[in-house]
């Protein structure tokens, strides 16, 4: 049974398609563990509750804790070496410690990622999730059977109240499921209910024939296990994240329970039983464990270096799983095995080395995370500054260096305010006020360095990670996007003075490419040429000169980022020599000059009719800067980056642009030829 269920989730995590519903072997892990660990349990009720606590701790201990300190440690040094810092690795640290630990699934739990979003997809860690429950539930299980090993209460008062905190624990995973979806599919709660369908089970059966040796009965034990292959058939299949795990775990939790049971009824080998009875699946079987846990570090490292889409490269990712998992079982989880069968010492003493040995592992990924930037291979981490726009240890410095920028919170966002410098100048008194979402974040250096230069304060309002003003109405339609930006509208409305400057930067075209997936290209052209068309019709035209007539009416001056260029791939993934090959890097990062030009065109008219509208309002163009006249925008500069990935601004980028924001505005006119560029300096 662990064999199916291990090959349904590598399948799945190999490719969706080929398994729908592949993610659902690991309820079947839970139902196996609910009724492995009450058989191994099963008569030890002649001993104080306290050495059966540490008897069942050192079992467990001894199972798990070998193999997974060995693949976080493992991962984690390959993960430091091999990906760099970004958005998309942002949660790799934080789920490795929490992993460790045991708190995966919380931590998982606590992201807006789904387990089903395809950034999940280059966590090495998110796999940990389901060994978070188990870990958590195995320290509540001495508990739970204690009434019945002992004997304190009687088996039938004792399986009433198991079936009802199986029954408590699907409805709650159903109602969670309808509201919070990601806490329903990750936490305990809301899982427990397979665990103790298998431990239910179990005593069901011990309860009713006890295990023991009866007359065979074929039809019993054909009929079981063919109906419970076809449940665990159909679930594998046709499971789907919508009411996920209850109630759409119910087909493989019962179809586990029928080919259980059918493996304890006595009868003659039927030929489900038989099948699973085969060497190789019982193999598979053996070392599910190592199988389930170095496949995922495996598969994502290659999602982050070759690839993992190519059908050679999938192959290789499948014997390296194989193999290294083959290796593990052999000389780590065999001799553990043995070890564990002649030890007559303290169960106390060896949970404590169990412990030590999780705080050394969870020790050692801190300290790489520490020193990160020192030991990682990838060029990225090596010339920091240049990819990075704001990093610690990296921000610009000099005679005028402004101090570190000053943040506080605002609703669901953030203000974040950066000073002059230290030089004595004649301080502009007016602000430069900056709304938008990452990409406005992303000039952080250039608004650091201007402040430092012009005396003058800057104010960057971070709306909640949405756009603001963005020409794009289904990119600032959600409840929270609305809150966020009527918020900081009324913040600047309030705090603006004449002399004052609204800087609103955005990416105002559809993406090629995000940090883990390429778009249709055609669909992105397409929306991409109906964008002025899309603007003016959906009424974000007239939002907009609305909005910026109030900013202009209290004596500000509005400025427009006009639509900046936007690269074929991620810079920062096809940095490596290791990456070359990604098929996201495959179109090459550079993009066609005069293809962008004729892409962005819609968008610019759409905020040039603005600027026309409204008097005070003028354009910011970095596009010529990034990209002076030349057949192809290639996103680098003598070997240095523009971008840090497809579409926000380098640290170097940042110390380009600096000339071109200056004088966008000190004279709050259109800056967008070469001419103008080479006349302004």
């Amino acid at each position: 049974m662990r064999a199916i269920a291990v090959i349904a989730v590598i399948v799945f995590h190999l490719e969706r398609d080929w398994l729908p519903g592949g993610f659902s072997g690991v309820d079947a892990f839970f139902v196996i563990s609910g009724f492995v660990v009450s058989a191994s349990v099963h008569g030890r009720g002649d001993e104080p509750f306290g050495k059966f606590f540490l008897w069942f701790l050192w079992r467990r201990c001894l199972r798990i804790v070998p193999m997974l300190a060995l693949v976080l440690v493992a991962t984690s040094l390959a993960s430091t070496l091999l990906i760099p810092d970004a958005w998309l690795s942002d949660g790799i640290h934080r789920t490795g410690m929490a992993a460790t630990f045991g708190w995966a699934n919380v931590s998982l739990a606590g992201r807006t990622d789904s387990y089903f979003s395809p950034t999940t997809d280059f966590n090495p860690f998110a796999h940990a999730w389901s060994l978070g429950v188990e870990e958590q539930f195995y320290i509540l299980f001495p508990f739970v059977l204690w009434p019945w090993i002992s004997r304190k209460a009687s088996r039938g008062v004792f399986l009433s109240a198991l079936a009802l905190a199986t029954v408590c624990s699907f409805v709650l995973a159903w109602r969670e499921g309808s509201k919070d979806g990601a806490s329903a599919f990750y936490l305990l709660e809301c899982r427990a209910w397979e665990l103790l369908a298998g431990i239910l089970l179990f005593h069901s059966l011990d309860m009713t024939q006890r295990l023991a040796s009866r007359r065979t009965c074929p039809a019993c034990g054909t009929w079981l296990a063919s109906s419970g292959f076809l449940l665990v058939g159909y679930g594998l299949w046709a499971s789907t994240p919508d009411h996920f795990p209850a109630p759409g775990a119910l087909p493989v939790v019962m179809g586990t329970c029928l080919l259980l049971a059918a493996g304890c009824v006595p009868s003659e080998a039927s030929w489900p039983m038989r099948l699973l009875m085969f060497r190789p699946v019982r193999w598979i079987g053996r070392t599910s464990y190592s199988l389930y846990l170095w496949h995922w570090p495996v598969f994502v490292l290659f999602r982050w270096t070759i690839g993992l889409e190519d059908f050679v490269d999938r192959v290789l990712a499948v014997v390296v799983t194989v193999v290294v998992a083959s290796l593990c079982w052999l000389y780590v989880e065999q001799p553990i095995r043995r070890f564990s069968k002649g030890y007559a010492g303290s169960h106390a003493k060896l949970v404590a080395w169990s412990f030590v040995a999780l705080v050394g592992a969870g020790l050692f990924q801190g300290l790489l995370h520490h020193y990160r930037w020192s030991i990682s291979l990838s060029t990225v981490a090596s010339h920091a500054s240049d990819w990075y726009p704001t990093i610690k240890g990296h921000h610009a410095s000099g005679p005028c260096a402004s101090p570190r920028p000053s943040v506080a919170t605002l609703g669901e966002g953030r203000r974040i305010t950066y000073v002059g410098g230290t030089c004595d100048l004649s301080a502009d008194e007016s602000t430069v006020f900056v709304v938008g979402d990452s990409h406005a974040l992303a000039f952080g250096r250039m608004f650091r360095a201007y402040a430092a230069r012009s005396g003058r304060k800057v104010v960057v309002y971070d709306n909640a990670g949405c756009g603001y003003l963005t020409l794009q109405p289904a990119r600032e339609e959600s409840a929270m996007c609305r809150s966020s930006s009527q918020r900081v509208t009324e913040a600047i409305v309030k705090s603006i003075r004449p002399g004052d400057v609204v800087f609103l930067p955005s990416l105002r075209m559809p993406r090629f490419v995000d940090q883990w997936t390429r778009y249709p290209r055609e669909a992105v052209l397409a929306r991409a040429m109906a964008a002025e068309a899309s603007a003016k019709d959906s009424g974000a035209v007239d939002t907009a000169i609305r909005i910026v007539s109030r900013f202009t009416e209290k004596g500000a001056t509005v400025v427009f980022e006009a639509p900046n260029l936007l690269l074929n791939a991620p810079a920062y993934r096809c940095a490596d020599p290791w990456t070359r090959s990604n098929p996201i890097c495959k179109r090459g990062v550079g993009m066609d000059r005069e293809e962008f030009e004729s892409l962005r065109r819609p968008m610019l008219r759409a905020i040039q009719h603005i600027a026309q509208a409204v008097p005070g309002t003028s354009i910011f163009d970095p596009f010529p800067w990034l990209c002076p006249e030349r057949p192809v925008c290639t996103g680098f500069r003598d070997g240095r980056p523009l971008f840090f990935d497809a579409d926000h601004i380098s640290g170097f980028g940042n110390d380009i642009l600096l000339p071109g924001f200056e004088d966008a505005l000190r004279s709050g006119r259109i800056v967008s030829t070469r001419s103008e560029i080479a006349n302004s300096g």
